[in-house]
């Protein structure tokens, strides 16, 4: 983590406990949330409400990477990758879900 972050252009990763906590939670969470859309995409038709809400959630979550990304000075490649890729996959989750037949 630290040379991809020095890669970018970041500087040296500060060494700290918050620092390493942040960037691991981080990481686990997405494994998480890859493990959740996972079980849902084997039933969705089930999971149909639980893809609404993914598909509101995300585009507001893109939103706010957008704001964040802006604001603490990321790499414009990230800036305008991470929230709108973000944004575009709740926006498609949301137009699928709606698609699905009621349960």
């Amino acid at each position: 983590m630290a040379s991809i972050h020095s890669d970018l252009g970041l500087g040296e990763m500060p060494d700290t406990p918050v620092v390493w906590y942040l960037a691991r939670s981080t990481s686990a969470f997405y494994a998480l949330l890859g493990g959740l859309f996972w079980v849902i995409s084997f039933d969705p038709v089930r999971y149909r409400g639980t893809l609404t809400y993914l598909g509101v959630a995300l585009p507001l979550f893109g939103l706010a990477l957008l704001v964040i990304d802006w604001s603490v000075g990321l790499p414009f490649f990230w800036r305008i990758w991470e929230g709108p890729f973000v944004i575009v996959i709740g926006l498609v989750i949301l137009t699928a879900s709606r698609k699905l037949p009621a349960t």
